[in-house]
């Protein structure tokens, strides 16, 4: 009968392997092989302690982007070089991470589990940082807006020279925001940047276009009223002569009566009119005020002169 081994590899609570033959029956625990780790992920006692050190130092930089993120979010304020700020406290996790880890004396799987540990770390930390990133953007794009707006307004310079003063300030705030050793980009928020400024420009240089034309078409009115005015005038002349540059006007009240009788001189033609309005001002005059005789008081003279 010939010799047939069966080899099964089961993993088991403390990560061991059995095999049995068929001749003996008997079990035999041995170490498992590096294959089999593989497929297992790495899932091993380095794994477990990996990961326990792993979520101690996230735990310790969480309060450290929580602040960022009250600072970002909750007051709405930029942080200065936030991008060294994050590279700080990635460094600094990892640093820990690597003075707290196990010893790696187990070959190539230890070291399997500690490298992707370790850039689960890094992920972990890189994505918060990310989104705080993203958001400090979005406030350095409205500041680099405002200021773009409040130089076309307040200064005669053009809205170019404008646009790429605001432009090379987002840049410069935006470098000192992002991670150098990341792939954090702010392309995006600066071309949203430059479309709004072009925007606002095309608008405002609409907007000063519909003035001038508004006003030109205005001037055109007051020039041809100008006209027919002039028209007016030599017709007026042609029909009854040259006209006095004299105007006069004169009004007079009798005496305790409510008639009121006005008499105008203008241009060459006289007009005389009586109406009826009683005084208002007469309680106050008194009962022999201005209204005895002809007075101050209800006589009224004005004089134009034309020329």
């Amino acid at each position: 009968m010939r010799k047939c081994i069966i080899p099964l590899a089961a993993i088991s609570s403390i990560g061991g392997t059995a095999a049995w033959t068929g001749r003996s029956h008997s079990a035999v625990v041995t170490p498992p092989p590096s294959f089999v780790l593989a497929i297992r992920g790495g899932a091993n006692e380095y794994e477990a302690k990996f990961e326990s050190v792993k979520c101690s130092v996230v735990e310790k930089a969480s309060r450290k982007i929580e602040e960022a993120r009250r600072k970002i979010v909750d007051e709405g304020t930029t942080i200065a070089d936030f991008g060294s700020k994050a590279d700080e406290i990635c460094n600094a996790a990892i640093e820990e991470f690597a003075k707290s880890a196990p010893a790696e004396s187990d070959g190539s799987s230890a070291s399997s589990a500690y490298a992707r540990k370790l850039q689960e770390l890094e992920s972990s930390l890189d994505a918060p940082l990310q989104v705080l990133y993203l958001r400090q953007l979005a406030l350095l794009r409205d500041q680099a807006l405002a200021s773009y707006k409040s130089a076309s307004k307040a200064s005669e310079a053009s809205d170019y020279e404008a646009m790429l003063a605001a432009d090379a300030q987002f840049l410069r705030a935006a470098e000192g925001a992002t991670r150098k050793s990341s792939s954090w980009t702010y392309d995006s928020e600066r071309a949203a940047l430059q479309s709004i400024m072009s925007d606002f420009a095309s608008t405002s240089k609409k907007l000063a276009e519909t003035q001038v034309t508004a006003s030109q078409q205005q001037s055109t009115a007051m020039q041809f009223l100008q006209q027919q005015q002039q028209m007016i005038q030599q017709l007026q002349m042609q029909l009854y002569g040259q006209s006095s540059p004299w105007n006069v006007g004169v009004a007079y009240r009798i005496p305790d009566t409510n008639f009121n009788l006005q008499g105008s001189y203008q241009q060459g033609r006289a007009n005389v009119q009586l109406s009826c309005v009683p005084d208002e001002y007469a309680p106050m005059l008194g009962p022999n005020g201005f209204t005895n005789g002809v007075g101050p008081g209800n006589l009224g003279l004005s004089l134009n002169l034309s020329i």
